[in-house]
């Protein structure tokens, strides 16, 4: 069983920074994909950004060019840093690794 903690949201003004951190514990596999979704009221999960265990990352056409993530596996770490934030990226956003998910980190962006 793999347990993730996620840390790092918050409320930020538009046009701010934030960065998300997840970190595995437990019976973690090094080749499994870890990454980011999110769900905001009312809509479904979707993929923010993810990266597998060759380096190879996949982003949302909304994530491009403003959110970055990374992996630490020596930490059994994802990363995911935010910048130029918008009213429109508030939700929840939960960390997954292989099938295994977090329990969520709010992200609220003011106006």
């Amino acid at each position: 069983q793999v347990q993730l903690a996620e840390s790092g949201g918050g409320l930020v003004q538009a046009g701010g920074s934030l960065s998300l951190s997840c970190a595995a514990s437990g019976s973690v596999i090094r080749a499994n994909a870890m990454g980011w979704y999110r769900q905001a009221p009312g809509k479904q999960r979707t993929l923010v950004a993810a990266a597998t265990s060759t380096g190879t990352t996949n982003y949302a056409a909304f994530a491009r060019g403003r959110f970055t993530i990374s992996r630490d596996d020596d930490r059994n770490t994802v990363y995911l840093q935010m910048n130029n934030l918008k009213p429109e990226d508030t939700a929840v956003y939960y960390c997954f690794r292989g099938n295994d998910w977090g329990q969520g980190t709010q992200v609220t962006v003011s106006s």
